[in-house]
């Protein structure tokens, strides 16, 4: 099974996900998508994954949301909240682990070990 992890290590959810999952002697592929955002393309499929709607990952408390003047009640198509996402990173809800078929955020961490 593939395992990933959007991380960044700067969270501590982020990096208490990572240990659970080494703890685990899961080694997933490390993604710092701060540094190497997905396309729009791969966060509609992790969206998917996730079964959630774009606007439910975003980061609404960041200060980026607030200079943006976003808010989780403003009604914009999917692909819209996606584009945003890929383009201000930041704003993405962290850690997200990816397997082949399902995602999970690591809030509280021990999440995502209903999809391992």
């Amino acid at each position: 099974m593939n395992i990933s992890i959007f991380h960044n290590p700067k969270c501590s959810k982020s990096r208490a996900t990572l240990k659970l999952l080494n703890d685990q002697e899961i080694n997933p592929e490390i993604v710092l998508y701060l540094k190497t955002p997905p396309t729009e393309i791969e966060l509609s499929e992790i969206l998917k994954k996730l079964d959630m709607a774009p606007q439910h990952l975003i980061r609404f408390k960041e200060s980026l949301a607030k200079t943006l003047g976003i808010s989780l009640a403003d009604q914009r198509p999917d692909a819209e909240w996606i584009k945003l996402m890929c383009e201000n990173p930041s704003l993405i809800e962290r850690p997200i682990v990816i397997t082949d078929k399902k995602a999970a955020i690591g809030r509280p961490p021990e999440k995502v070990l209903n999809i391992l």
